[in-house]
């Protein structure tokens, strides 16, 4: 019997609910503090699909006024992350091992990063796992794609 996933649990319990995405979110940005710092907001999270949105302000702007090509990072970190913990099975753990990055367009309004992989995932004893993140802007332009690697194992009895 596998446990149920407790991200994808308390996502399930919150989403619906008044205030709950804000609720959730502000929860994983309690277990990893930095990605406060852009501010997301979960919008969607399913095994194998993750949307996260944040806002354009000052604080995630650099100094011609878009969009800082590192906050977008950490939405395609925060997305696919989230993408591949509700996905991995509990028996499994995972990490990001590299990033591969492309900055398409500038990033002038706010942003919607959505998460898939790009594979089926192999739970051999150790692998890797691609998970692609397309952040587009308002009008639905791609402004920035990345291809996140995420090594997936078995957990240690």
């Amino acid at each position: 019997m596998t446990k149920t996933n407790k991200v994808l649990a308390g996502w399930r319990m919150l989403a619906n609910k008044p205030g709950g995405r804000w609720a959730f979110t502000r929860g994983i940005c309690l277990k990893a503090p930095y990605f406060s710092s852009i501010h997301p907001m979960f919008e969607r999270l399913e095994p194998e699909h993750a949307q996260v949105s944040i806002k354009k302000r000052r604080s995630v702007t650099n100094h011609i006024g878009t969009v800082h090509a590192i906050a977008m990072c950490n939405m395609a970190e925060i997305a696919g992350g989230l993408m591949t913990e509700v996905t991995v099975p509990t028996t499994h753990r995972w990490i990001p091992k590299g990033m591969t990055v492309e900055y398409l367009a500038k990033a002038d309004t706010n942003l919607r990063a959505d998460a898939r992989p790009a594979s089926a995932m192999n739970l051999a004893e150790g692998s890797d796992y691609i998970v692609n993140v397309d952040i587009t802007d308002t009008q639905g332009t791609s402004v920035c794609r990345a291809a996140i690697t995420m090594w997936v194992s078995p957990r240690k009895p």
